[in-house]
């Protein structure tokens, strides 16, 4: 998601964790071939050696998810990407922000099944035959009545999997998703499918899964608000008891994401705040701690914050 499992979360996601694969935020592209810095700024799991090229330091691949219109220059991108070491790419054809779709990216291209097919069927001819290439789409941009038709675009394009946000663009991330929309895709198309949207909980994860009819699923927020989700997802599965995370290791976590890298300590307090909040969702202790540090401007004072008492 763009903004929320950057660089940073990745990490801290994938230490708790055991996922299939992360998703990159996306890579807009526009009107030119993107030179490797781009890549290495919202990717620098590329920059990792040996086994661990293009995978976090957990061992998770990260598939490189891009944005744009141009089915030429997307191919271009995604060939570039798979050089630099990308595992898979990942098309967006989801993100409901406003200027990316004023300028004919993400949602809106829903409403142009033909444009759908072009660009995946591009990016799918670009890169190598062993490198999937996925896409991410809604069920719609103001309506679902394009639905089917564009799932066929992804299909005949030769995608490897196709990721449905049960809503479309309009409803944008308000309650409810509309899991049961994604079944009859499920029952049309012969790729997998994978289910996303308003999965908090390993009991909604449940609930997804029956009314979608699919096994996979996608955590965005509900992943960042409960770190631990996944894991607990996948007790689930085997019939283990659920075991939340307790608070003192994610004080860890917390220290962890803020011991990582970003462009200034002003960037990284700005993307711990917003995780904190995130947090008191889920943990009535985030909600005090959130009132402690909302304020703090320094790492020195958060740090502090987070240091448990001494005895």
């Amino acid at each position: 998601m763009q903004g929320l499992t950057d660089p940073l979360m990745r990490q801290v996601l994938t230490r708790v964790a055991r996922y299939d694969w992360a998703v990159s935020e996306f890579i807009r592209v526009t009107q030119t071939l993107l030179p490797a810095h781009v890549f290495y700024t919202h990717v620098p799991e590329l920059l990792h050696e040996g086994k661990l090229r293009g995978k976090t330091l957990h061992g998770t691949p990260v598939h490189i998810q891009l944005l744009g219109s141009d089915a030429d220059l997307m191919a271009q991108n995604a060939y570039r990407a798979v050089e630099l070491g990308a595992h898979a790419i990942d098309i967006n054809f989801g993100c409901p922000a406003k200027t990316v779709n004023n300028h004919r990216g993400g949602a809106v291209l829903l409403t142009e099944p033909d444009s759908v097919f072009t660009i995946i069927h591009a990016v799918r001819q670009a890169v190598p035959p062993h490198v999937p290439v996925s896409a991410k789409i809604r069920l719609g941009y103001t309506d679902t009545t394009l639905t089917h038709e564009i799932g066929d675009a992804v299909q005949a394009a030769n995608a490897s999997w196709l990721t449905v946000h049960a809503r479309t663009k309009t409803q944008g991330y308000k309650p409810p998703a509309y899991w049961s929309l994604i079944a009859p895709l499920r029952a049309r198309l012969q790729l997998p499918i994978i289910a996303n949207g308003e999965i908090w909980t390993p009991a909604q994860a449940m609930q997804c899964r029956t009314e979608a009819n699919t096994l996979h699923l996608m955590l965005g927020r509900g992943a960042v608000t409960r770190p631990d989700l996944v894991s607990q997802i996948r007790r689930q599965d085997i019939g283990q008891p659920l075991s939340p995370m307790h608070w003192q290791d994610l004080l860890e976590l917390q220290r962890n994401f803020l011991a990582g890298n970003a462009k200034n300590d002003t960037v990284l307090i700005g993307r711990y705040k917003q995780w904190l909040a995130m947090l008191t969702d889920g943990y009535p202790e985030a909600r005090t701690l959130w009132q402690s540090i909302k304020r703090m401007t320094t790492l020195e004072t958060i740090l502090a914050a987070l240091s448990p008492a001494p005895h």
